[in-house]
């Protein structure tokens, strides 16, 4: 009984000896378990800034390479503000791993990485601003920016495999323990073993949200590179604009040679046909087919121009409904009697800011193109509406800008067309009419008129459903203030030459100032001709009863605006008109006439030269272009 006295008391302190061990054993473990788990949450967290950081410096690559291509400013902000967060994200990380000295000497070698990175591509970006863009192109081609953002990712790579490292090796250490405490209390109290099933609970949950924080970084990596991939495809959307821009670089060239050529040949049938004398009809009908032909071929060079970008715009504030409505007549004469054309004209249709002879000739050419579409007669409708393209319709068309526009449509009941031909519709000479039947130059005109304007063109089409074509003219905040009224043959007429006017001709194609001057002096103006400038400069000293200065704008030493500041400083009075079958010069700029300018394109007819001429002296243009 003694010994069970005292054996109760040593088992008592034994088992108190016990408890207290097992208590402090499970506390132990689980203050390991609780240090394990925050060095790995620790590891896992300098991981996730390591991602973030990779993510930050292939974000600067692309806007880097997407500010080159585009100019766009909103790449260039995008890139100046990863670049500012760069330090902060890195002071960040250099606190995380202070007391890693391999971490810490990675982060010095990654500072000077991602200083050289965001140099080199401030430094590209500055190029590009300063007009440098050829050559900055080649320096990203050389691969030069690449090399810099691998060498920074190679040593975020080694701090990866670092961090990796330390957490295996931890949780390598973490079991180790948890194994000889496991053998050390194997025969503690029921209490113990629930303390540490209660630990290992705590620690699988934790596990747990930092594999699901690892899988969050993971798919955020994931996104990043379908963003890429959308820049990508941006970017060769972007190259096909650049090399539709080549095609209408080329297209005005040629089309300035050729109205050179127009405009003789138009002028001296026009003077033919004047001078004719007697009955000569098999001469008459002759130079009649070669009117008609050469004023094809204008329509030709003059759509050619359209599809470039470099025709001259006249733009005025527009009331769209107006327009439409003051066309229906004409629609309907030439769609035909087995054709119906409807007009739904919105009720409180915004303004815009556009031609208003190109838009009609935009519409007109839509409603041909309706015509051939329905061979059988059918509907043609044309809507008018207010629009808003928001930025997602703008992501997917780099060519346009988010805002407010004035819709325009022409929708037939036709044969409709195949996604492939929709896809080339705006091509230039691209055309589904049989040989002889069309240019080809309908809709890429129409197409090169709205970019010029600032606005849209859209197909919507289906095979045996129909084609609607849009026109997004962007929006004006103005009141109405055109006059333009299409004008009858019945209405056109030739105005003459007021007693003792005269007028310089400046022009360095012999055959085109020849032309010039024999049909002025046929409306009865007092003429003087130039070669070029200096020539005009002397005959304007010798004359100084010249009323109107009529030049040619593209010409060899003196081009037709230096001319004409000349003049004026000379004689202040002095009417100036340009001439030219080339627009992108002197007196056009981003596709408008400067303010005050007056212009006659090439190639002309006498009734328009006479028209315009007038126009001029009786104060329609300004003396001085502004």
């Amino acid at each position: 009984m003694g010994l069970t006295r005292r054996r109760v008391p040593l088992l008592s302190v034994a088992g108190l000896i016990v408890v207290i061990l097992a208590t402090v054993a499970a506390l132990f473990l689980a203050r390991e378990q609780n240090r394990s788990g925050a060095r790995a949450e620790h590891s896992l967290s300098v991981q996730v800034q390591l991602t973030a950081l990779t993510d930050h410096i292939r974000a600067i690559e692309s806007d880097h390479r997407g500010y080159i291509l585009t100019r766009d400013h909103r790449m260039k902000a995008e890139l100046n503000r990863l670049a500012d967060e760069l330090p902060p994200a890195v002071d960040r990380l250099r606190y995380e791993v202070r007391d890693n000295p391999s971490q810490v000497a990675h982060i010095r070698a990654l500072t000077r990485a991602l200083e050289a990175k965001v140099t080199y591509a401030r430094r590209g970006i500055a190029a590009v601003d300063a007009g440098q863009v050829s050559q900055e192109i080649d320096r990203v081609e050389s691969g030069e920016g690449v090399r810099r953002m691998q060498a920074a990712l190679r040593i975020i790579r080694r701090m990866m495999a670092e961090e990796e490292r330390l957490l295996i090796a931890r949780q390598h250490q973490t079991d180790l323990l948890v194994l000889g405490l496991g053998f050390a209390l194997v025969a503690t109290v029921l209490m113990v073993l629930a303390v540490a099933a209660i630990v290992i609970s705590d620690s699988s949950r934790r596990e747990s949200e930092i594999v699901v924080a690892r899988d969050e970084a993971i798919a955020a990596e994931q996104a990043l590179r379908e963003q890429m991939a959308a820049r990508e495809t941006a970017e060769d959307q972007i190259r096909q604009m650049q090399k539709m821009e080549s095609i209408g670089q080329l297209t005005g060239g040629i089309a300035h040679d050729f109205n050179n050529m127009l405009a003789i040949v138009l002028g001296s049938l026009d003077l033919a046909k004047r001078r004719l004398t007697g009955d000569p009809e098999r001469l008459a009908r002759n130079i009649n087919n070669a009117y008609e032909g050469a004023e094809r071929a204008a329509t030709l060079t003059a759509r050619l121009l359209a599809f470039s970008r470099q025709q001259p715009l006249a733009p005025v504030t527009l009331d769209v409904n107006k327009l439409v409505a003051g066309m229906t007549e004409l629609l309907q004469r030439t769609m035909g009697e087995q054709y119906r054309v409807e007009t739904v004209l919105a009720g409180g249709l915004w303004r815009t800011f556009a031609d208003p002879g190109e838009l009609e000739n935009a519409i007109l050419n839509l409603a041909v193109n309706a015509r051939d579409a329905m061979p059988d007669g059918g509907r043609m409708t044309i809507e008018t509406a207010n629009a808003h393209l928001d930025d997602e319709y703008a992501r997917h068309r780099p060519e346009v800008v988010p805002g407010q526009y004035v819709m325009v449509s022409v929708t037939d009941t036709g044969a409709g067309m195949s996604a492939d031909v929709i896809a080339r519709a705006f091509d230039p000479f691209f055309t589904t009419k049989p040989i002889g039947q069309g240019t080809g130059l309908g809709l890429s005109q129409i197409f090169g008129y709205m970019k010029q304007t600032g606005g849209h063109a859209s197909i919507y089409s289906e095979p045996d459903q129909g084609t609607t074509v849009k026109l997004y003219l962007p929006r004006q905040h103005a009141e109405v203030a055109d006059t333009h009224r299409r004008q009858t043959t019945d209405e056109i007429s030739v105005p003459k030459a007021q007693p003792g006017e005269t007028i310089l001709v400046v022009e360095d194609e012999q055959r085109v100032r020849h032309f010039s001057v024999d049909a002025l002096r046929e409306l009865g103006y007092v003429v003087i001709s130039a070669p070029g400038g200096k020539d005009a400069i002397r005959a304007l000293a010798e004359q100084p009863a010249i009323n109107m200065l009529f030049t040619d704008i593209v010409m060899p030493e003196m081009n037709g605006r230096q001319l004409a500041d000349a003049a004026l400083d000379m004689q202040p009075s002095l009417k100036v008109l340009f001439t030219t079958g080339y627009t992108r010069n002197a007196v056009v700029h981003n596709g408008m006439l400067d303010p005050g300018v007056a212009f006659l394109p090439k190639p002309f007819s006498i009734a328009q030269l006479s028209m315009k001429v007038r126009e001029v002296l009786d104060g329609g243009g300004a003396n001085r272009p502004v």
